[in-house]
């Protein structure tokens, strides 16, 4: 069988390993010049690795990691210590810190208790609030959890805590800059199922919290290992090839796509297949679908969903930045924080020192940190010129870390993207699509499809075996969380 997949993120390079290790001929398209989508990285000209966002491995992502064993790839990966770090202004550090003998979910517990982050009256307020969700159940019967924690997409984040006993300040502090790492939007934002899924999921398994970076850029140390391993079973990977136009039939009320219209650097090309794969993002899908499509009821929910804007910077410095208030004057011995962080007082919610995180691409000899921040909300940055955003940000990078001020900054980077993953909003979950269209030979992949998670590399990685499956008529087997060793 002859296959086209549109869209070359995890999502579709997932459904090409299960795809040829079925014995199908397989060709991937990109509309880019680089595979990886929303994973994707790339070098410049003065060999500085640029990526679309920061990546960070929880060891739920249980799909992912198989895929990555798979294929190679999993000695990639560097272990942090099991603590999440919060930066305040000043140098001010606080964390939740999960490391504790006894594990899951007593080391949670623990966590939220022993934090510096909020104060005494707040840490009750959140214990009450967790205390009354789901995931109390979810220790126990985990699956009858996950069924009460879905029928929460209506509700946001923000009101489903507020009601049961939480803390503005708490949601502020803590939950919003968490909120921001995980889907680029705020606690008032997003919806309860969204956070109260992955809450699940860190309380059933001790090690389900723990993160992992990857060594170097995703292109060189994710998925390129990836792609050797579908190209030496005879996929090929298409770059600059984007999609102009799905030519298609109907018959009755049924339809058939025949072949896909390429714009390519050669010119155009029409490209058949079999079957049809379109392993995209929201924005991506909604620019293939033929309008007659939308009176579907698989296109009209897509075309109720929304993107979030996603703005990302690197800056580095000529001496290490997150050290707080040591002064290290070598800039050969590499000193600060080797963790994803988080704050609650600057522009950027999550940031990292990649230099230390992932050294293999990002140290370079004579120069310190490198610093990767996402900017929250994104929608502010977008459009702004990139000489002001790098000003305003280098600016607070010196009001959070004291280390810093007297440091030069040596270069930066902004990326803009206008629209990036799904906006997980209150309500939107229903109107996710599911891999198998009413389109007798097109589907569809993408972390935006439905998958019991939220837009991410685990959700991609999810929903590309999902659409595998259904394209191979056998069932899949997905990985658990609780699996997760």
């Amino acid at each position: 069988m002859k296959i086209a997949i549109v869209g070359s993120g995890l999502a579709g390079l997932t459904a090409a390993v299960d795809l040829v290790d079925s014995g199908h001929s397989v060709d991937i398209y990109e509309s880019r010049s680089f595979w990886g989508g929303k994973v994707g990285s790339w070098e410049d000209k003065e060999g500085n690795h640029i990526e679309m966002g920061l990546h960070v491995f929880f060891y739920n992502y249980a799909n992912l990691f198989k895929l990555m064993e798979k294929v190679g790839a999993l000695e990639n990966i560097l272990p942090k210590e099991h603590t999440h770090l919060f930066i305040n202004n000043g140098g001010d550090l606080k964390s939740l810190d999960f490391r504790f003998p006894i594990g899951a979910p007593f080391n949670g517990l623990k966590a939220f208790f022993t934090t510096e982050q909020l104060n005494i009256v707040d840490k009750i307020r959140n214990a009450l609030a967790l205390g009354t969700s789901p995931i109390v159940r979810g220790l126990i019967d985990y699956e009858g959890a996950m069924v009460i924690i879905r029928e929460l997409d209506k509700i946001s984040f923000k009101k489903w805590f507020m009601n049961h006993g939480g803390s503005e300040r708490s949601l502020k502090r803590m939950w919003d800059p968490i909120a921001y790492a995980l889907g680029f939007i705020n606690c008032n934002d997003i919806s309860a199922r969204c956070m109260l899924t992955i809450f699940m999921m860190f309380a059933a398994k001790t090690e389900a919290s723990k993160l992992n970076l990857l060594k170097g850029s995703p292109h060189k140390w994710l998925t390129k290992p990836i792609v050797d391993y579908i190209t030496k079973k005879g996929a090929k990977i298409h770059l600059n090839h984007k999609v102009k136009k799905i030519i298609y039939q109907k018959n009755s009320s049924s339809y058939f796509v025949d072949e896909l219209l390429m714009d390519t650097s050669d010119g155009e090309k029409s490209i058949s297949a079999d079957k049809y794969l379109a392993a995209c993002d929201v924005p991506g899908i909604k620019k293939i679908i033929p309008k007659e499509w939308y009176e579907l009821s698989e296109f009209q929910g897509i075309s109720k969903l929304r993107a979030v804007a996603v703005a990302t910077i690197q800056l580095r410095y000529d001496g290490w930045v997150t050290e707080l208030n040591k002064n290290n004057t070598n800039v050969n011995t590499p000193s600060g924080l080797n963790n994803l962080l988080y704050s609650a007082d600057a522009s950027f919610s999550c940031f990292a020192d990649l230099a230390l995180t992932s050294p293999e691409d990002y140290r370079k000899e004579n120069m310190g940190s490198l610093l990767q921040c996402v900017l929250t909300p994104g929608d502010r940055w977008i459009g702004r010129s990139k000489e002001k955003i790098t000003e305003e940000i280098d600016i607070e990078v010196r009001r959070l870390f004291p280390s810093s001020k007297n440091l030069n900054l040596l270069w930066s980077n902004v990326v803009q993207i206008p629209q990036s993953l799904y906006r997980e909003s209150p309500g939107m979950d229903p109107f996710r699509p599911n891999q198998k269209t009413s389109i007798e030979n097109f589907y569809l992949a993408g972390s935006y499809t439905k998958q019991d998670y939220i837009d991410s590399m685990e959700g991609a990685t999810m929903s590309g075996h999902l659409a595998a499956s259904v394209m191979l008529n056998k069932e899949v087997k997905l990985a658990k969380n609780l699996a997760v060793s």
